[in-house]
């Protein structure tokens, strides 16, 4: 079986559920479309305010690409298209407008911890294990890896691709690899923690906000500072700094 992607509504959240529990929740090409139509969807949508990324079940987030599926391509070829299908899985996350929240439980594995890195935000069960394990298979761990530096640094990142080594969450979180993590009992409830935040935010500022992070990922400082005026600027094209100033400068007096 290929899986299936699960997507419920609550109010302007979407949760997008990974089901493939059998199978630790890997990633094979017909998921991998399936997600990546799923994500487009939803960036679609005007009203979407937020996004909750799991996996079924409590043993993996996403165990990595479906390793039955990566021993049986015939050549080079068949490999960038298939690898090309794991980065369009991570990129349908980062093109999504609004902030999108790893729920993390279990495996983390490779393809699955690139996913979790295109992430806005990563939150994590005690119980979660981490790892980049490509190498021991005879495999580079590539795509959205390149993400890693940013978040861990070059030397913990040379640690998890080079060694394939596995840490768990409490590891992951001093590392930086995640932002927070609790016990596997109250992941639920630090999720709906976290969206309930979000939802105290202005829906266009976020919107505005996830899309200058990602310009400041790829731009000099000069220039990265230069977009954040035209975003402020952005803002003001709308009501919503005047309506949330204008209250809270009442809460205020």
């Amino acid at each position: 079986m290929a899986g299936e992607v699960r997507v419920e509504r609550r109010g302007g959240v979407a949760f997008v559920t990974l089901d493939h529990a059998a199978k630790l929740n890997t990633l094979n090409p017909a998921l991998m479309r399936e997600f990546i139509a799923a994500m487009a969807g939803l960036a679609a949508e005007e009203g979407l305010t937020a996004a909750v990324l799991t996996g079924a079940g409590p043993k993996a987030f996403i165990g990595g690409a479906d390793i039955n599926v990566m021993a049986g391509l015939a050549d080079g070829g068949a490999a960038r298209e298939f690898i090309t299908l794991v980065h369009g899985c991570c990129q349908a996350v980062r093109d999504c407008p609004v902030p999108v929240i790893a729920r993390i439980q279990g495996w983390t594995l490779g393809a699955g911890l690139e996913l979790a890195a295109a992430c806005d935000l990563r939150l994590a069960a005690d119980t979660a294990r981490f790892g980049m394990p490509e190498v021991r298979v005879g495999i580079p761990s590539v795509v959205e890896a390149a993400l890693l530096p940013g978040l861990i640094g070059w030397g913990r990142t040379r640690r998890l691709l080079l060694l394939g080594e596995t840490i768990g969450a409490a590891e992951a979180a001093e590392w930086g690899l995640v932002e927070k993590v609790v016990p596997a009992a109250a992941l639920d409830a630090a999720v709906e923690e976290w969206l309930g935040l979000l939802g105290e935010a202005g829906p266009r500022a976020l919107r505005l906000q996830k899309a200058l992070i990602r310009r400041w990922e790829e731009l000099p400082m000069a220039q990265a500072i230069a977009a954040g005026i035209d975003s402020f600027a952005s803002a003001w094209e709308s009501e919503e700094p005047k309506r949330m100033l204008g209250a809270f400068a009442q809460r205020r007096r």
